[in-house]
C-alpha cells in the first residue's frame, strides 16, 4: 500500500490550491487529511467517508473528494490563510467506528506529506 501526497506550494492569503492523493495497494472506506504546523500537534482537517467531514477551521473553505476510478483523494483549499500553514498529509484507514474519524491514530496507512505554505 502506497499513498503520494502533491500539489503543494507557496501561495499569498486568499489563494487556493489543490492537493492530491493518490493510494495504490488497496481500496480503503475512509480517507483523509491531517496537517501538522511546526511546534504544533498534527490535527484533522477533513475526511471523506461516504460523506464529507470537516474541521471547524476549514469548514467552509476546504473541498474534499475522492475520484475511485483514480483511485485519488483531493482537497480543494480556497481562500488560504497564513495559519493554514503546515505539513499535509493524506490517510487511508477501514476503521468501522465513525467517532474517530477525526483521529490519527484510527488510520492505518499515511502519505509522505506536502508541504503548503500561506505567506500574508
Amino acid at each position: 500500500v502506497q499513498l503520494q501526497a502533491s500539489g503543494g506550494g507557496l501561495v499569498q492569503a486568499g489563494g487556493s490550491l489543490r492537493l492530491s492523493c493518490v493510494v495504490s495497494g488497496r481500496t480503503f472506506r475512509t480517507t483523509a487529511w491531517f496537517r501538522q504546523a511546526p511546534g504544533k500537534e498534527r490535527e484533522f482537517v477533513a475526511a471523506f467517508r461516504s460523506k464529507e467531514y470537516y474541521a471547524d477551521s476549514v469548514k467552509g473553505r476546504f473541498t474534499i473528494s475522492r475520484d475511485s476510478a483514480k483511485n485519488t483523494v483531493y482537497l480543494q483549499m480556497n481562500s488560504l490563510k497564513p495559519e493554514d500553514t503546515a505539513l499535509y498529509y493524506c490517510a487511508a484507514g477501514n476503521g468501522n467506528i465513525l467517532s474517530t474519524i477525526r483521529i490519527g491514530s484510527a488510520y492505518d496507512y499515511w502519505g509522505q506529506g506536502t508541504q503548503v505554505t500561506v505567506s500574508s
